[in-house]
């Protein structure tokens, strides 16, 4: 009796929202319950989505292996591809709450000059990396010098908007392939063999001609050097207390550090054994003597 003397003590409005109270109250369970088994469906449809788009890349990777593609086109697309899967993924997840993937999508296009100006830098180096596979100016195990920054590695991956480098002292380098594709640079190995160019000064007291004989000698007992390949000794500079010896020869490119280091050690070795000594600058010093 004290609910109805209640209740009827209240106004229209007041009765209309104490309807809509009740109405959410009892309602709340249901909708708790349909929202709950949602989240749970959607937790399995990702992780079944995640292992399936692990599935979709590996047979992806492995048909382009087949297909003797290049390392850095199977590292780009496997990126690609997976950038597009969880995409995909999660919009099938959002539209299991409601939301319809022709809106998401709508909504998308009418906001793309805002998020193309937002992501310009992201668009640049992903066309950066679309140009480096289709000109191949370096592919994955090159050594390259980035010329703007001095940075320099070895090619380890051409990803979906970077690119990593490995230095020869084990660090990992990350450059935007929108700065390697439109900035010079140099590619080390990118030809089979490479030339060799070394100077020695010697005094002019020194025999040039047994200088030469004995560089040439040096090259041709290091089996490293190519010898079908230009390898000899020349007088390169005569300077104002020495001359410059230059020595040039080929090796290829797994043999050249090697080669070139052995071949440094072997020229000392060998110019000591001929007698033939190196210049060395000297300084002279004289002292005067302070008059009283």
């Amino acid at each position: 009796m004290e609910y109805l003397e209640v209740l009827a003590a209240l106004t229209t409005e007041e009765r209309i929202s104490i309807g809509v109270i009740e109405k959410f109250l009892q309602e709340l369970p249901e909708k708790a319950w349909h929202l709950g088994t949602r989240v749970l469906l959607s937790v399995i449809v990702f992780m079944v989505g995640v292992q399936l788009i692990k599935v979709i890349r590996k047979i992806v990777k492995k048909s382009l292996v087949r297909g003797h593609a290049d390392k850095g086109v199977i590292q780009f697309i496997d990126s690609f591809l997976k950038a597009a899967l969880y995409a995909v993924l999660i919009i099938t997840i959002a539209s299991g709450f409601g939301l319809d993937a022709a809106s998401i999508l709508a909504l998308l296009g009418s906001a793309g000059v805002a998020i193309g100006l937002a992501i310009q830098g992201s668009l640049s180096n992903f066309v950066g990396g679309v140009l480096i596979l289709l000109i191949k100016p370096f592919k994955v195990g090159d050594y390259i010098k980035e010329d703007t920054n001095g940075n320099e590695g070895s090619v380890k991956e051409i990803e979906l908007f970077y690119t990593k480098l490995i230095t020869p002292d084990n660090k990992i380098i990350v450059l935007p392939n929108g700065t390697l594709a439109n900035s010079s640079l140099t590619n080390v190995t990118a030809c089979d063999k490479r030339r060799m160019d070394i100077t020695v000064r010697i005094p002019y007291t020194a025999d040039i001609k047994l200088a030469k004989e004995v560089l040439e000698q040096v090259l041709k007992n290091e089996e490293a050097v190519l010898k079908d390949q230009e390898h000899f000794a020349y007088a390169n500079e005569l300077g104002d207390a020495f001359v410059s010896i230059g020595v040039r020869c080929w090796f290829t490119m797994e043999d050249f550090w090697q080669g070139k280091w052995r071949v440094t050690e072997n020229i000392k070795y060998a110019l000591d054994e001929a007698g033939v000594s190196i210049f060395a600058p000297q300084m002279e010093i004289t002292l005067k003597e302070k008059c009283e």
